[in-house]
């Protein structure tokens, strides 16, 4: 007797509802945990945040829409609005491969490929940490699905669609460069792709894309960036090294899909199923269709790898996540056209876990950790108490608003977003990297600069001693953090420069 679990009929019976329910799932814990949890933004939120606030037309971190999106979010509505549109861009990033997984393999294996991707770490995991990666996760699917509306469907006016979302990947990272690339290439290599070319269209959408992102450009040129990177970045093209560099991001990306691993290994299993189990049919699948997934399902993430293994850094350009958005659905492809199911209610519970057990991990590092190790945890910084004490000291003692902050990146970056004065970001170590703080500035508005310390003189470290000649250390302050345990109190040394 064939026994077909709720799970198996609600993916037959409604898959686009299965979608909504997984995608709305896990963005709504990603959302929740930060939201409630975190006493400080993670990884490079607070950087990407003190840059939009700028308003630049780009920085030394990239191109700006990322940036820019940030700031307005967190104006609005704090760092949970900014954490709100990561997961907005999580689950348009979802629905995305399931609406271009529809045109090509059908709803009910697009819905499976949207499940798998559950299981693919660099799209879940760092979501509430929005920067250019994220963003570029829902641009990257809306340039390919308009694509193939392109090479697939015919569909000619959505060369300028996909123009668009070009240009605005282009103006979020410049790992938009490999997609581009990817698509010429295919194009290229495809006899129907380059069929397309003869019309009008896809010489206006590339002018479009040149328009949009022409003011960028021109930035680039006027501000002497270029020159910033070219003169600081080493291109590692000889030796062992990006070999072993490139190896290393291989491995990574192989572990980021483990998830989906198990899914594919618990539902289908190794071998064919003896009694009989549920089924997931579609039409076959033609040549175009198994190509174009393929293509870029493999083409992006390994471009990007040989670009990074070459350039140097520690990931691929603009971060794993946009280059494997087509995962699953290449999983999907390769399954065949028929997909049984074993171990259905395994399988369903095994996902349950892979949707679940990140977001509750991260709570368990901010309720738990505390208590059972003494590291510190970075989202665990009291984020709030730090900015409105260095804020409020500095304009108590000056009688002018915070405007200028330096020393430690993380710690900077945090006062940055967390003083009432908002105050601007100064990389000293590099001050090229931030242009809108000046020497002259530094002068006329003064400025706070911290570091993290031990020691209750709070001697600055000697490259900020340096750079800093005339710095006079305070009395370190010290923070408590929400959940303290077993750690020590957070200690800052910090200094100021008076506005003259």
């Amino acid at each position: 007797m064939l026994h077909v679990s709720l799970f198996v009929e609600l993916l037959r019976a409604n898959p686009k509802a299965m979608v909504w329910a997984a995608a709305l799932t896990q963005a709504l814990l990603w959302w929740l945990v930060p939201t409630l949890l975190y006493s400080a933004p993670p990884g490079n939120l607070p950087l990407v945040v003190a840059i939009g606030h700028e308003f630049q037309l780009g920085s030394y971190w990239g191109p700006p829409l990322a940036s820019w999106l940030a700031e307005l979010a967190f104006r609005v509505a704090g760092i949970g609005g900014v954490y709100f549109l990561s997961q907005i861009c999580v689950v348009l990033t979802l629905w995305g491969v399931f609406t271009l997984g529809r045109a090509i393999v059908g709803a009910q294996h697009a819905a499976l490929a949207v499940l798998l991707m559950v299981g693919i770490a660099v799209i879940a995991v760092p979501s509430p940490d929005f920067g250019p990666p994220i963003l570029a996760m829902p641009l990257t699917v809306f340039v390919l699905r308009h694509f193939w509306r392109v090479v697939g469907e015919g569909r000619r006016s959505a060369w300028y669609v996909m123009a668009i979302g070009l240009a605005l990947l282009l103006l979020t990272t410049y790992a938009g460069l490999v997609l581009l690339v990817a698509i010429a290439v295919f194009t290229a290599t495809s006899r129907r792709a380059r069929a397309t070319l003869r019309g009008i269209e896809p010489w206006v959408a590339l002018f479009l894309v040149a328009v949009v992102v022409f003011p960028h450009l021109l930035w680039v040129d006027v501000s002497g960036m270029w020159g910033v990177w070219t003169g600081r970045e080493r291109l590692a093209v000889s030796g062992v090294e990006p070999v072993l560099r490139g190896g290393a991001l291989l491995g990574s990306l192989v572990v980021a899909h483990l998830g989906a691993v198990v899914l594919v290994l618990l539902g289908r299993g190794l071998r064919a199923p003896r009694d009989k189990v549920p089924t997931f049919t579609r039409n076959p699948s033609t040549a175009l269709e198994r190509r174009f997934v393929l293509f870029f399902a493999i083409a992006l993430p390994l471009t990007a790898i040989v670009m990074r293994a070459v350039i140097g850094e520690g990931g691929p350009i603009g971060g794993f996540g946009p280059y494997v958005v087509l995962s699953g659905l290449a999983i999907v492809v390769l399954a065949g056209n028929t997909i049984p199911l074993q171990r259905q209610g395994l399988t369903a519970l095994a996902w349950s876990l892979l949707l679940a057990a990140p977001p509750l991990i991260a709570a368990a590092a901010v309720g738990v950790l505390p208590f059972v190790a003494k590291t510190d945890v970075p989202i665990a910084q009291p984020a709030g108490a730090i900015g409105r004490f260095f804020g409020e000291t500095f304009e108590r003692r000056t009688g002018k608003p915070l405007r200028i902050v330096a020393g430690a990146p993380r710690l900077a970056t945090l006062i940055a977003i967390a003083a009432p004065s908002r105050p601007s970001f100064y990389f000293d170590a590099a001050p090229d990297r931030t242009p809108w703080v000046t020497g002259s500035d530094l002068r006329e508005k003064g400025a706070v600069i911290v570091w993290p310390t031990t020691d209750t003189a709070g001697t600055p470290p000697p490259d900020i001693a340096a750079r800093f000649p005339g710095l006079v250390p305070e009395v370190p302050q010290t923070f408590s953090r929400t959940i303290q345990g077993r750690l020590p109190l957070m200690r800052i040394g910090w200094g100021m420069l008076r506005p003259q």
